[in-house]
């Protein structure tokens, strides 16, 4: 009988129950396991143990989520899925996609040299170039380049550091940029895009779109993600978008993605003038577009893992 193993770090998180029931559904055996309690034994054949299973008797593994953390930690839980891939697990995403999806500079770089649309973007290493393209750019977001869930981000607008929660404006000081350049030791600056105050997220799989919805931010908040207080309504993607999404999600090398879109406002008329990509996850949560459509992701996603082992 067919196996697939399930990675998360909460059981209880939405998109990790969905997965499992999603297999249940499909009448195919699953185990959740966390990666985070993997253990490698080398020195002649290397043998792997998540707990106490043997990940090698899997057919695929579907990764939710490795786990945040120090540095060689994090490391050490994607050597482990490269080097099950290596003895032929398929692993859904691939380490490779996961981390292209999850450094915002390189997933940029992917992007844009397959002719995709994104916002204008610099990344520098010191206070003075910082402070020149802020200044050349006039409205302008400060990202971790290994962020999610919409935290660390910085908005700066005619030189005032704009908070998310509505909260008072303040003056930009070049000791700021030093305090962040402290921390992460470069800074990656994408052009903020004047949109309708939503975003959108669209879930591709295998090659096709099962589906979108709209992020709109919460009252006097600039960030439209759900972690963030953001709710969700049924998207309708143009012919345009959805090939933009499908594109988005091969150039990151993504078996299955969530794709976010920023809706360009012409400011002549206020309507949208274009789309442009903001970022591509690797890790999606499936629980917003089940929310908005009813769309249960994790069973599409299942399904056509199976088609492939």
């Amino acid at each position: 009988m067919k196996k697939i193993g399930i990675i998360v770090t909460d059981p209880e998180d939405p998109t990790a129950i969905a997965f499992g029931k999603a297999c249940q559904k499909n009448k195919i055996g699953h185990q959740i396991m966390d990666l985070q309690k993997a253990e490698v034994s080398t020195g002649g054949r290397t043998e792997w143990h998540i707990g106490k299973t043997d990940p090698l008797q899997f057919d695929a593994i579907v990764v939710r989520d490795v786990g945040a953390g120090a540095f060689e930690g994090v490391s050490f839980r994607f050597d482990i899925l490269r080097q099950l891939e290596e003895e032929g697990v398929l692993v859904v995403n691939s380490p490779s996609a996961i981390q292209n999806a999850a450094n915002k500079y390189y997933a940029s770089c992917l992007l844009s040299n397959r002719g995709l649309p994104i916002p204008r973007t610099k990344v520098v290493q010191d206070t003075e170039s910082a402070m020149e393209v802020l200044e050349e750019m006039k409205d302008a977001v400060v990202k971790p380049v290994f962020g999610y869930k919409g935290m660390g981000i910085h908005r700066i607008k005619n030189g005032m550091d704009i908070p998310t929660n509505g909260t008072k404006q303040k003056k930009l000081v070049p000791e700021q940029i030093d305090q962040l350049l402290e921390q992460r030791g470069m800074l990656y600056i994408q052009e903020f895009i004047e949109n309708p105050g939503r975003d959108i997220r669209a879930f591709v799989v295998n090659g096709k779109l099962i589906g979108a919805i709209y992020r709109t931010a919460p009252e006097g908040s600039w960030i439209n993600n759900i972690s963030q207080g953001g709710s969700v309504s049924q998207c309708k993607l143009s012919t345009e978008q959805e090939e933009i999404c499908i594109k988005a999600a091969g150039a990151i090398g993504a078996f299955f993605a969530g794709v976010d879109l920023v809706e360009k406002r012409d400011t002549s008329d206020n309507k949208v003038d274009k789309s442009l990509i903001l970022e591509v996850n690797g890790t999606p949560s499936v629980a917003g577009i089940y929310k908005a459509w009813g769309i249960n992701a994790a069973d599409d996603i299942i399904k056509d893992v199976i088609k492939e082992i």
